[in-house]
C-alpha cells in the first residue's frame, strides 16, 4: 500500500466521507437548538471552519441562509462545487476564523467537531470568539462542540471507524502521539486507509490541538463579555437533555449566547 505524509484536509473527498456520518443527528440538534435558544427567528447561519460543507449544505437544504469559511481552499472548492451541483449559489469562502468579515450579522453560528481546538493559543481563541461576536446578532447563539480534557476518570483517546460510499471505503484510526498539559498541546496521529477498485493508499497525518479543561474554557469565555454560556449538551445531541459540566465531562456542545 502506498503511504503519503499529507494533511487529511487536503483530501476533501475522503475527509467528507469519514466525518460525514453524523450529519443527520447534528442538523436535527442544531435546528432544535436554534428554536430553543435563539431570541427571535433563525434565518441566517454561519459556520466557521466549515470544511467540505457537510453540515452547511444540509442546513441550506433545510431552508436556512447559510455561509461558511475555512482556511483550506481545497475544502472550500469541494463545498462550493457540491452546492453548484444542487443548484445552490456558492456561499463558502476562504478566510481565517480569527479574522473575517461578513456583510450582515447572522442569527446563529455553529462549529461542532473540534475545529476550535486547532487555534493554538489563548490569544487566537479570544480573537475567534470576538470575530464570532461581530458576526452574530445580540440574542443569537454560537453552538461550539469539542472535546474537553476531563480532570477525573478515563479519557477517550483512541478511535477507529469505517465509512463507505459506493466503491470507496475509508478506514480511519486516531491515537495520541504525545500530550503536554502544561503547554496545553496534544498531538494525535490520524490515518486514512483508502480502498478503491483501482487500488489502495494510506494517508498519515498529525493533528495538533490545544487542550481545554472545563475551567480553562470558562475562563476563556469570561475574557469575551459579548458571550455567556447558556447551556451545554453532550454528543448524543439530545436537545431535551442538557448536561451539567463537571470534572468528568469530555464531549460537549456549548451554547454560547450573544449578549446585547
Amino acid at each position: 500500500m502506498q503511504t503519503v505524509q499529507e494533511s487529511i484536509y487536503d483530501h476533501p473527498v475522503y475527509y467528507d466521507l469519514i466525518f460525514g456520518s453524523d450529519w443527520a443527528a447534528e442538523t436535527k440538534f442544531l435546528t432544535a437548538a436554534f428554536a430553543k435558544h435563539v431570541q427571535g427567528k433563525t434565518k441566517r447561519l454561519l459556520e466557521p471552519a466549515c470544511g467540505t460543507g457537510r453540515l452547511l449544505y444540509r442546513m441550506i437544504k433545510a431552508g436556512y441562509a447559510c455561509s461558511g469559511l475555512d482556511l483550506n481552499p481545497k475544502a472550500i472548492e469541494f463545498c462550493n462545487k457540491r452546492l453548484k451541483r444542487h443548484g445552490i449559489k456558492p456561499t463558502a469562502f476562504v478566510a481565517d476564523m480569527c479574522n473575517f468579515q461578513i456583510d450582515k450579522p447572522c442569527d446563529a453560528g455553529f462549529n461542532t467537531i473540534n475545529s476550535f481546538r486547532h487555534l493554538s493559543s489563548e490569544q487566537l481563541a479570544v480573537k475567534h470568539l470576538k470575530a464570532m461576536a461581530q458576526a452574530i446578532r445580540p440574542g443569537g447563539i454560537y453552538a461550539l462542540g469539542f472535546h474537553l480534557t476531563p480532570l477525573v476518570g478515563p479519557t477517550t483517546d483512541e478511535e477507529s471507524w469505517t465509512a463507505r460510499r459506493g466503491h470507496l471505503q475509508v478506514n480511519t484510526q486516531m491515537w495520541p502521539r504525545d500530550k503536554d498539559p502544561k503547554a496545553r498541546v496534544e498531538r494525535f496521529n490520524i490515518r486514512f486507509d483508502i480502498y478503491r477498485p483501482t487500488g489502495s493508499m494510506r494517508i498519515d497525518d498529525c493533528l495538533v490541538l490545544r487542550s481545554y479543561t472545563y475551567k480553562q474554557f470558562d475562563s476563556l469565555v469570561k475574557k469575551v463579555p459579548e458571550w455567556t454560556i447558556e447551556a451545554a449538551y453532550d454528543f448524543s445531541y439530545d436537545i431535551q437533555e442538557p448536561i451539567e459540566i463537571d470534572e468528568s465531562t469530555e464531549d460537549v456542545v456549548y451554547i454560547l449566547k450573544r449578549q446585547k
